[in-house]
């Protein structure tokens, strides 16, 4: 299995490059030469399979020969086993025919742990194998730096820095990384918002120098390693509906894009997918992008679901790229356009072919109080801000045909002031996370400057 760049002008990798590589030199992103398939048979046989057992299947696809089978089948054992729920994803119905796939049984309670437990391991196998060490570089709008902190503190071959928008995530969100005291952590709050830092770590991956010096890696959703082991739940709660005799619908809570491409990298794969919804708060760039063609930045709006208060989503690249039927040229040329301008309209073939699969919903902050409150009400669920957008989308798109399961993607207790304004309960912490909040936090402050942070980085790594 081979891994190219969605810009084009950089050589075609192996899985172990792709993975600890994260962004393509060219300033792309990677993606399978081709994608790879999984039998029909294959996927009727997830039924009742373990969880990880399912993912070894997926990710060995994507992996090829370049892990053994059995180290495979350990990693995605021992990282699993960091869940504190046996299914690792659940379901739970919420009515005849909606169901919440809960995704945040992890170690930080939110979606990335699905992923990020495994990343690590994979880093360690793969660094360990070619006797090096790494630097990782990720921003956050909230859970990727709490998960990236938990999987991969106190590993002898990584540090990972992470940066997150100052004042914008919550303070359960915030603790997950600053009360860590392993050496191989260090935590920044940017004087900015999440685009901030994300831009940020896009100008450190072009910086060669630098690049080289600390062995720079990210392990954002722009890793595909991410994108791939998201596709696991996809396949296993669709199996658990009736796939792959009928097709299944999802409702994604998006900002970033990773977790609703990593459906479509599900359907690439065989599984029978009707629709995704890619659901988003007010900062709406990707609804506007599948309903009107035009994908354009806006002012970040601060709400009560931070970690999609995005309004640049990364992984929209790979689904133009695969839109524009591979076309590197074309794809290379609109994103840079996009990094300039702030706006790429979507031409009118490469967005029908987006429709086939995705719609998009844009929900209110009021909605999200809202749904929060009729949620429990009617179901007894109490769910977080940011799957209350994907509950409010799914009752906005009536044509979806059942089953249609929503991606939970954290555990209300990350939000309990918002849960309880909204619901008048006040989630609790899971009995492992209860002392979050007497650890000592330790993180540093910097200006959205892309020059400070990367002497910051390189400071860090070099210590």
């Amino acid at each position: 299995m081979r891994y190219i760049s969605t810009r084009g002008q950089a050589p075609a990798v192996g899985f172990a490059d792709a993975v600890l590589g994260g962004l393509a030199p060219d300033g792309g992103l990677y993606v399978p030469e081709a994608w790879p398939q999984i039998p029909v048979e294959r996927i009727r046989g997830f039924l009742g399979e373990p969880y990880p057992d399912v993912a070894a299947t997926v990710i060995a696809a994507f992996a090829g020969d370049e892990i053994e089978r059995d180290a495979l089948a350990e990693m995605c054992r021992e990282a699993y086993a960091t869940f504190n729920h046996a299914a690792v994803v659940p379901l739970v119905q919420l009515t005849s025919d909606a169901f919440l796939a809960e995704l945040f049984h992890g170690p930080s309670l939110a979606f990335k742990d699905v992923a990020m437990q495994l990343l690590a391991r994979l880093y360690d196998h793969l660094l360990g194998a070619q006797g090096r060490t790494q630097t990782i570089l990720c921003a956050t709008s909230g859970d990727t730096g709490g998960a990236a902190v938990e999987a991969f503190r106190g590993r002898r071959n990584v540090k990972v820095v992470a940066l997150f928008p100052e004042g914008r995530i919550s303070e359960v969100q915030r603790r997950f990384m600053t009360t860590t005291d392993d050496d191989n952590i260090a935590c920044v709050s940017v004087d900015g918002t999440f685009d901030d830092c994300q831009a940020i770590v896009k100008q450190a991956f072009a910086d060669p120098v630098l690049r080289q010096a600390v062995d720079l890696s990210g392990v954002n959703s722009i890793n595909f390693a991410r994108i791939a082991a998201q596709a696991v739940y996809y396949f296993t709660t669709a199996v658990a509906l009736g796939a792959p005799e009928r097709a299944v619908s999802f409702c994604v809570p998006s900002g970033n894009f990773g977790d609703a491409f990593a459906g479509y990298v599900a359907h690439r794969m065989g599984l029978p997918i009707k629709r995704i919804v890619a659901a988003t708060n007010p900062n709406d760039i990707l609804a506007r992008a599948f309903e009107d063609g035009r994908y354009a930045r806006g002012e970040v709006t601060p709400t009560i679901a931070p970690a999609m208060d995005i309004q640049s989503a990364s992984n929209f690249e790979r689904l133009y790229f695969e839109a524009v039927r591979r076309d590197p040229v074309e794809t290379a040329r609109a994103f840079q356009h996009f990094g300039q301008a702030g706006a790429i309209d979507v031409p009118p073939q490469a967005l029908a072919a987006m429709r086939e699969l995705f719609r998009g919903v844009s929900v209110s902050e009021d909605e999200i109080r809202r749904t929060m409150l009729s949620t429990l009400n009617e179901t007894g669920e109490l769910i977080d801000p940011h799957t209350a957008v994907g509950v409010a989308a799914l009752r906005k798109v009536p044509d979806l045909e059942a089953p249609v399961v929503v991606l939970s993607t954290a555990h209300p207790a990350k939000f309990p002031q918002d849960v309880a304004e909204a619901t008048g309960v006040t989630p609790a912490l899971p009995r492992g996370s209860v002392s979050l909040a007497k650890r000592a936090e330790r993180y540093d402050r910097l200006p959205a400057d892309a020059d400070s942070i990367k002497a910051y980085v390189r400071a860090f790594a070099e210590r």
